[in-house]
């Protein structure tokens, strides 16, 4: 019986489909195809497969969807539950397609934006960033040296001091060259008096 409702839903949605293209009026597909692993190339398959898993340990309707009240239950098991507008907020920074729900592309935008370090610090799709753990037996080392690679630059984005420490020790460095070259031009000035 199942199959004749699904075979019913479908025809029924055609219809209404072939009724407003009569009328003029456009209708966007529900469903678009989108191959992840082209469009994120910047995660390997390992990495993608990971998030994978982590977006289906979350979506408990088994719908490819996390609606608010996924993503609710998902960052309370995470440690950083949020408010209702925070949840709707953190669903809107990154659903494309409006219909108030995190497909599984959409939850790798936030991994993308996370990344390019575009993710407002301390917001919650920033925390939920933070708190999705890459495992290392199920991605490999290069996965995860590739992530820790990615955490470590954004944190040193986030570090206001970073760039000043890197120029103290790009200076320390040439003035231990310069003493050294000094030191050593000093040498061969003595070896001409000692002969």
């Amino acid at each position: 019986m199942a199959a004749t409702e699904e075979l019913n839903g479908i025809l029924t949605r055609r219809q209404e489909i072939n009724d407003k293209l009569e009328e003029g009026v456009e209708i966007k597909p529900k469903y678009k195809f989108v191959n992840v692993y082209t469009e994120f190339h910047e995660f390997s398959r390992k990495e993608i497969k990971q998030y994978e898993v982590t977006f289906n340990k979350f979506d408990e309707g088994r719908d490819g969807f996390l609606d608010l009240t996924e993503v609710k239950r998902m960052m309370e098991r995470l440690g950083a539950p949020q408010t209702h507008l925070g949840l709707k907020a953190m669903i809107s920074e990154v659903d494309e397609d409006g219909d108030n729900k995190i497909s599984f592309r959409e939850f790798l935008l936030i991994y993308r934006k996370a990344r390019a370090g575009e993710l407002e610090m301390d917001s919650g799709l920033d925390a939920l960033a933070r708190l999705t753990e890459i495992n290392v037996e199920q991605v490999g080392v290069n996965g995860a040296k590739n992530f820790f690679e990615a955490k470590i630059e954004e944190l040193a984005k986030s570090n206001k001091f970073h760039d000043e420490i890197i120029q103290e020790q790009e200076e320390k460095r040439r003035e231990a060259e310069e003493r050294a070259l000094r030191r050593q031009q000093f040498k061969e000035k003595a070896a001409l008096f000692q002969h």
